[in-house]
């Protein structure tokens, strides 16, 4: 029969090899691609139906903040260019409850007829067309691989989108570089990720959607576009040389929108973020995954 001894320092021998296992250090998950656009768990969003305005405010930025159209958010307020707005100051952000109008019915009385006439809602208004298929842009490269970003075919005119898809179908890189930034979710951190490269090198549409502000009235953001995906996605695309792009235009993924630059910051850097209802998101989560 053995002695007890042999039987602890056996157990103490795998605790040791158990112990040793679990102290090494997993390689990180690589980052995941998501397809659907789908919100990773825990994320806030900006759910309330009004903004109080703080200091140094813009519209543009309260657009930004609460992922939507500035121009909507004109429209919602009755405001007009150059869309002042004060300290303090209660902003719609979201439509106001449209009342469904039943039709109208009238009678003419005049001795020529005696007919009633009726005066029904446009159809076009409810059978609204469906938005045609985007169509998938060529492969945009991944950071630190010098290609060429191919321009989307001009001899086919493709039909503008009505509306908005329900999800995101694919997202590519919006540059050649370096990372040299990564998102961070502390309060002033990093909201996004900023990739160096050179200046004047393309900058491309991260996925296929709309532009809904292209300018230099954001602080910070120097010649900045932001592009609206769907209803609740947006991207934004800051410190550019210049821009291509103008408001209210459609674009396909791997469209180039603007050249890399150091507007509003010191080096030349693209800095791209990815907002999903105003809430800031992190970029490597919806890339395709690093190689």
């Amino acid at each position: 029969m053995r002695s007890p001894h042999v039987y602890i320092a056996f157990l103490l021998y795998i605790c040791v090899l158990i112990g040793g296992c679990a102290g090494r250090t997993a390689p990180a998950p690589a980052p995941v691609v998501l397809l659907n656009s789908q919100v990773a768990g825990g994320s806030e969003e900006y759910t309330k139906k009004t903004y109080k305005v703080q200091r140094g405010d813009t519209l543009y930025a309260v657009a930004w903040y609460t992922g939507n159209d500035y121009r909507d958010l004109a429209k919602y307020n009755d405001l007009s260019a150059p869309y002042t707005i004060f300290p303090g100051q209660i902003l719609n952000v979201s439509p106001p409850s449209n009342v469904a109008v039943a039709p109208v019915k009238t009678e003419v009385k005049t001795k020529q007829s005696t007919t009633p006439t009726t005066t029904n809602v446009d159809k076009s208004l409810v059978d609204r067309p469906q938005p045609q298929a985007y169509r998938e842009s060529e492969k945009v490269v991944k950071p630190q691989k010098v290609t060429t970003v191919k321009k989307p075919s001009q001899s086919v005119k493709k039909q503008a989108p009505t509306s908005f898809p329900d999800k995101v179908q694919k997202w590519v890189w919006p540059a050649e570089g370096k990372l040299i930034g990564t998102f961070s979710q502390s309060e002033s951190g990093n909201k996004g990720i900023d990739i160096a490269g050179a200046k004047g090198s393309k900058v491309v549409a991260a996925a296929d959607g709309k532009v809904v502000y292209s300018g230099s009235a954001l602080r910070g953001y120097g010649n900045l576009v932001i592009i609206k995906h769907t209803d609740t996605f947006l991207s934004a695309y800051a410190y550019n040389d210049t821009i291509l792009v103008k408001e209210r235009e459609w674009v396909s993924a791997g469209q180039q929108i603007a050249t890399m630059g150091d507007s509003g910051t010191n080096s030349v850097k693209l800095h791209f973020e990815v907002r999903y209802r105003g809430k800031s998101l992190d970029p490597m989560k919806y890339l395709p995954v690093l190689k």
